[in-house]
């Protein structure tokens, strides 16, 4: 494949890039796919690709604080359920 260097608006960069973070793509991939459908006369897809459950909990990674698993420590279930 050929190297291909393209100036982008910082508000592209950023749409780009958390794409590319949500659909597990890397840019090049993304721009490459919106090419080929331009190409092709189609629309390139604005819509993320449907993840699966443990896709969907990796994007989440670093969201919550606190241990991974709540059940290793006792003290973190006192209280629950009164």
């Amino acid at each position: 494949m050929k190297t291909l260097s393209v100036k982008l608006p910082e508000s592209l960069v950023e749409w780009l890039e958390a794409e590319a973070a949500l659909t597990k793509q890397s840019r090049s991939e993304l721009v490459r796919e919106a090419l080929m459908a331009k190409r092709s006369g189609g629309v390139a897809s604005t819509e993320p690709k449907p993840l699966n459950m443990a896709d969907a909990l990796d994007a989440l990674g670093g969201t919550f604080r606190g241990p991974k698993d709540l059940s290793t420590n006792p003290k973190h279930l006192e209280g629950f359920g009164e």
